[in-house]
């Protein structure tokens, strides 16, 4: 059996802070995650912006038709 701890292991980026966390340390409402990689970790807010902008445009061209 593994002494792991849920999330270990893995990266998660702390929108409060800013910082990426190894391992959920926070608030699960203050993280976005998990990645499996530090890099893809804190490029998580530029993710989130592109999503946020492709949905947008989205809903635009639904309210168009």
């Amino acid at each position: 059996m593994s002494d792991a701890l849920p999330g270990e292991g893995e990266f998660w980026f702390n929108i409060t802070t800013g910082v990426v966390e190894t391992g959920p340390q926070t608030d699960w409402s203050q993280l976005l995650g998990p990645y499996a990689s530090r890099a893809e970790a804190e490029a998580a807010l530029s993710k989130v912006r592109e999503r946020n902008e492709q949905w947008d445009e989205e809903d635009e061209k639904e309210e168009e038709n």
